[in-house]
C-alpha cells in the first residue's frame, strides 16, 4: 500500500516525512516537483517514476505526496490523503504549513494511528478522537511538565463495534440534529447567453449531536432527481437502493452525509444572467466594456456575494470603469478585472462601464476572454431537492431539527 509521505510547501520543500514500511528516500519527490513546474495549475495526480508510484493532492497550500512500491488503487491513496487533510482541519481547524509545524507531535500519532504497516487502519474523526486527544493549550502545558503524550492507553469502545463512526456513551442536554444542503451550479453560457452545459455538484453537510446511539431516517421529496450519489459509510445503501431513503446511525459531530450530481438528465436553472459588450481597438485607440449583472430563475431568493472575475485579454493595458454598484479592481500583471458586487437589490441592476487601454499595434482579432461568476444564493436549492422529513428511532427524546439550503457558484463561466 502507502510506503511513504511527504508534505511538501508552495516552494517544493519537504517539511514533514513518515515512513511506514521503508525508509525511501526524499529525492523521490523531485518527479513531483518537475510535474509541478512544468504546469502548476494541473499536476497530474498518478505520477510513475523508475521505482516508485507517486500519488498526490494540493489542499490548503501544501501537497501531500504518498509513494509506493508497487501498483496500488490511486483512487483509494487519494481518498486516504483527503482523509488526512480532513482530519488535520478536524484538529487544528486547517491543514497549512505552519499549523502542521506547530503541531509535529500530534500530526505524526495521528499519522501512526491511521495508517498500520502502510494500509489504513482507523480514519473516523470519533475514533481517532478518543485515541488522541486534540490538543489544546492546558492540555500541552500539563504534557509538558508531566512528560505525558495526548495518546490514550486504552482502545476507544467505537473500534471494536460494527458502528466504527460513534463513540458509546455520548450525553447532550440539548439534543439538535442541523443538515445543510448545498449546491454548486457548474455552467459553461455562450456569447449569446444560451447554456452549453450545466450541471449541479451537491452536498449534505451535517451536525448531529445525539445522545446514546440514535437511528435516523431521512426522506426526500424527489429522490429521483439524482444522477449519480456518494455516501458516508453510515448510510445503509440496501435501504437506499430499494426505497430510496437514508437510514444510517450518526456519527457525533459534524461530518458529510453524502454528495451527489445532477447533471444531463434534467434542466438545470441557471439563476444569474450576465448582459456583456467588449470592444477593442487595434489602432491604439480605447477599447470599451460593458458590463450588466442580474437575477433570473431565483425564485424570489435574493443573489449574494456577487462577483464578477475576468481574465482580459494580453493586449489591455489598463481599465478606467465607473460601478454603480460595489467596487472594482484591475491587476495589470495578471490582466484580471475583479468587480465585487455583493448583494443584488432589485429593480436595481448592477452595472459597470467604462474605457480600456489597449497596446498600439496588438493584435485584437481573437481576444475573447470569459467571465468567472461567483454568487450565494440563500434558502435555496436550485435543482429542487427538498428534505421531505427526519424521523428518529432507537431514543426517546424528541430532538430540535432544522434544514438549511444554500446555492452556490461552482465552475461558472460566461464567454464574451
Amino acid at each position: 500500500m502507502i510506503h511513504s509521505l511527504f508534505i511538501i510547501n508552495p516552494s517544493g520543500d519537504v517539511f514533514l516525512e513518515k515512513h511506514w514500511r521503508s525508509v525511501i528516500p526524499r529525492s523521490v519527490c523531485d518527479y513531483y516537483l518537475e510535474a509541478q513546474r512544468a504546469s502548476p495549475n494541473d499536476v497530474p495526480p498518478v505520477l510513475a517514476a523508475p521505482h516508485h508510484y507517486l500519488i498526490s493532492i494540493q489542499r490548503g497550500g501544501v501537497a501531500l505526496v504518498a509513494v509506493s512500491k508497487q501498483e496500488v488503487a490511486p483512487l483509494f491513496v487519494i481518498e486516504f490523503l483527503h482523509r488526512v487533510v480532513d482530519t488535520f482541519q478536524d484538529y487544528f481547524s486547517d491543514c497549512t504549513e505552519t499549523i502542521i509545524k506547530e503541531n509535529y507531535v500530534v500530526v505524526y500519532e495521528l499519522l501512526d494511528e491511521m495508517l498500520d504497516n502502510g494500509f489504513p487502519l482507523a480514519t473516523e474523526s470519533n475514533i481517532l478522537k478518543e485515541l488522541i486527544k486534540p490538543p489544546n493549550i492546558l492540555r500541552t502545558i500539563a504534557n509538558t511538565v508531566t512528560g505525558k503524550s495526548n495518546v490514550s492507553s486504552i482502545l476507544p469502545s467505537g473500534q471494536l463495534s460494527n458502528v466504527p463512526w460513534r463513540r458509546s456513551g455520548v450525553k447532550y442536554a440539548n439534543n439538535e440534529a442541523y443538515f445543510d444542503v448545498v449546491e454548486e451550479v457548474d455552467a459553461i453560457i455562450d456569447k449569446s447567453g444560451v447554456t452549453v452545459s450545466a450541471e449541479i455538484q451537491g452536498y449534505i453537510d451535517c451536525c448531529i449531536k445525539l445522545s446514546g446511539m440514535p437511528d435516523l431516517t431521512l426522506t426526500f421529496v424527489n429522490p429521483r432527481l439524482f444522477d449519480d450519489v456518494s455516501f458516508h459509510p453510515c448510510v445503509r445503501f440496501k435501504r437506499w437502493e430499494s426505497e430510496r431513503i437514508l437510514s444510517f446511525i450518526p456519527p457525533d459531530g459534524n461530518f458529510r452525509l453524502m454528495s451527489y450530481h445532477i447533471g444531463s438528465q434534467s434542466v438545470v436553472a441557471i439563476p444569474i444572467y450576465v448582459r456583456h459588450n467588449l470592444t477593442l481597438r487595434s489602432n491604439g485607440d480605447q477599447g470599451r466594456l460593458d458590463l450588466t449583472v442580474g437575477p433570473k430563475q431565483t425564485m424570489g431568493r435574493t443573489l449574494e456575494n456577487v462577483a464578477l472575475e475576468i481574465c482580459m485579454p494580453k493586449c489591455v493595458l489598463n481599465c478606467s470603469l465607473t460601478a454603480n454598484q460595489g467596487k472594482y479592481s484591475y491587476d495589470p500583471v495578471s490582466k484580471v478585472l475583479l468587480w465585487d458586487i455583493g448583494k443584488i437589490e432589485l429593480p436595481k441592476l448592477p452595472n459597470i462601464r467604462g474605457s480600456v487601454s489597449v497596446a498600439a499595434g496588438a493584435d485584437t482579432s481573437g481576444a475573447n476572454p470569459s467571465i468567472n461568476v461567483h454568487f450565494t444564493i440563500p434558502q435555496l436549492a436550485v435543482s429542487g431537492l427538498r428534505v421531505s422529513r427526519l424521523d428518529m428511532f432507537g431514543a426517546k427524546y424528541k430532538p430540535f431539527k432544522g434544514v438549511k439550503y444554500i446555492t452556490k457558484a461552482g465552475k461558472f463561466h460566461v464567454r464574451m
